[in-house]
């Protein structure tokens, strides 16, 4: 399919990923009942992480495969669930031998930069009849801290350039006619507002810019970070710090749709 961008980011902090930021797994419980997964069915995990969601539909019965562009997210799915199947791959150019019933995306089709592409071989790696269901972020989501970031940046004297968010949050529109032009009926969609709290106290917001949003001051030197943090927690501390918690403005788009064929 040619050579194309990857998914963003490059490198992750696999450890603490699964150390700071469970909640991103944790959240996908009602999605994998949305999923329900059965006995015997064989299902693609597409961006699985550490694995967690992964081990989830296999304790249903299902025969699961975990797929996932980091190198370091695969290597501690192996190391937390040694008896499962996980394999490194590009969300937007993948293929398997034999097809699945079912693929399950949870909090990873936001981070690719190329999405007719990945609905493209989500499709192509179904069943006829089969089944994709998916969470992402959606459009607005983070919108605040985006917005924060930014005016932080001007304050230290480093503004970012138009489109600095490195993310895909589609609209429930936009994502739906994209599926079903890559050969899907879209059976449900839904757009919803869901703050997130943050582990850690006061150092949330920096440990998830860290882990999520380290293009936001990867440009700075380490001085010019520790201002950067700071800045943009007294930009945001009013709108989204509650009882000693941060809680982000994440907004999800929830979609499941079937391979038409």
């Amino acid at each position: 399919m040619g050579e194309e961008p990857k998914t963003f980011p490059a490198n992750w902090d696999a450890a603490l990923y699964d150390a700071k930021h469970s909640f991103v797994w944790e959240r996908g419980t009602d999605v994998l009942a949305l999923l329900a997964p059965q006995p015997e069915e064989r299902i693609l995990d597409l961006g699985c992480g550490t694995g967690h969601l992964t081990a989830r539909i296999a304790a249903a019965g299902a025969h699961v495969v975990g797929l996932d562009s980091s190198e370091e997210m695969i290597a501690e799915a192996r190391r937390n669930f040694p008896e499962l199947e996980f394999v490194v791959g590009d969300a937007q150019d993948f293929q398997f031998d034999k097809p699945f019933d079912a693929v399950f995306s949870n909090a990873a089709l936001h981070w690719v930069r190329q999405p007719e592409r990945a609905a493209y071989c989500i499709c192509e790696a179904l069943t006829p009849g089969g089944r994709f269901v998916a969470e992402m972020g959606g459009e607005g989501n983070i919108e605040r801290v985006l917005e924060g970031v930014r005016r932080a940046r001007v304050a230290i004297g480093s503004p970012v350039e138009e489109g600095f968010n490195p993310w895909y949050f589609p609209t429930i529109g936009e994502y739906a006619s994209l599926l079903e032009t890559q050969g899907f009926d879209v059976t449900l969609a839904l757009l919803f507002d869901r703050p997130t709290p943050l582990e850690e106290g006061e150092a949330g917001l920096r440990n998830w810019i860290r882990m999520f949003g380290a293009s936001f001051c990867a440009d700075l030197e380490l001085k010019k970070q520790e201002e950067f943090f700071f800045v943009v927690e007294q930009q945001l501390r009013k709108e989204l710090f509650r009882e000693g918690q941060w809680r982000l403005d994440y907004r999800r788009l929830r979609v499941m749709a079937r391979r038409v064929d």
